[in-house]
């Protein structure tokens, strides 16, 4: 079985992030895993959407709206864009003061909330965040990122079972969407069954719509199970030099740590891939 530390990593990798330049799940999007795109309207234009940015991106963003949101923290998209790029760069706590802010200002607005429960999620406050974004959610026209969302708190609070059913619901309301079908399959590393989190990573690396961090988990996975080399060739795909080289030394020293692959692959015997 591995061992805390190696899972505490894994639950760092799946729902924090290490660096821009990996990108996170975790709540998107968690998904864990929907892009936070920034919006645009009254507020400043930046160049790409949040998820995209590398240090130097967060850091001149991070300048660029915390002057929107100080000159009205009122502003519904100023305070989500500004705790957007907090979270990017690592100031939980910090986003998670801003986005009370604006939650004061706007309590019926779902992405409001949403953006609030992401926030609560982030800063560790994992229940809270469960019933602020079930408060977001329409039960009439329900969100399958949301649902996704749910799963990836649901995870991180050990629940495993009923974040792969949550993981379940958002398939159904959004038929193999690459995001949920990843937050699934990390689902599965987060309790050592890497066969099956393999599958589930695969197949969302297949869809159209699959993006980089989606292959940066397939590539952790490859990774923890001893094939290295290939797990590398994965990490290294469609991104720049700059952004693969910090992928692969993220790896390599996760890769390190206790020998975590063999750990993991000793506790996923037996248990057979899903079809």
């Amino acid at each position: 079985m591995a061992t805390s530390s190696t899972m505490s990593s894994l639950k760092t990798f799946l729902f924090h992030g290490a660096s821009a330049a990996l990108l996170a799940l975790a709540l998107a999007g968690c998904s864990t895993t929907a892009k936070d795109k920034m919006t645009t309207g009254s507020i400043p234009t930046v160049s790409k959407p949040v998820d995209e940015m590398n240090s130097a991106d967060l850091s001149q963003a991070t300048l660029t709206l915390g002057k929107a949101y100080n000159a009205n923290p009122k502003d519904r998209d100023s305070g989500i864009n500004y705790a957007n790029v907090l979270r990017m760069s690592g100031r939980n706590d910090q986003a998670l003061a801003v986005m009370q802010q604006v939650a004061i200002a706007h309590p019926n607005d779902n992405g409001v909330l949403a953006a609030y429960g992401k926030a609560q999620a982030a800063a560790g406050q994992l229940n809270e965040a469960l019933a602020t974004i079930d408060r977001a959610q329409t039960p009439d026209r329900p969100d399958w990122r949301l649902v996704s969302a749910e799963g990836a708190i649901l995870d991180q609070l050990g629940r495993s079972a009923e974040a792969r059913g949550k993981y379940r619901d958002a398939l159904v309301l959004q038929p193999n969407e690459p995001s949920i079908l990843s937050n699934l399959g990390m689902s599965y590393v987060l309790t050592g069954d890497l066969k099956t989190a393999e599958t589930y990573l695969r197949s969302a690396v297949s869809q159209p719509a699959a993006d980089s961090r989606v292959r940066q988990n397939l590539a952790l996975v490859v990774g923890l199970q001893g094939r290295f080399p290939e797990a590398e060739q994965i990490a290294r795909q469609e991104l720049t030099p700059q952004q693969a080289n910090a992928n692969v030394a993220y790896l390599r020293s996760m890769l390190a740590q206790q020998n975590s692959w063999q750990k993991l692959a000793a506790g996923d015997s037996g248990k057979k891939a899903v079809n």
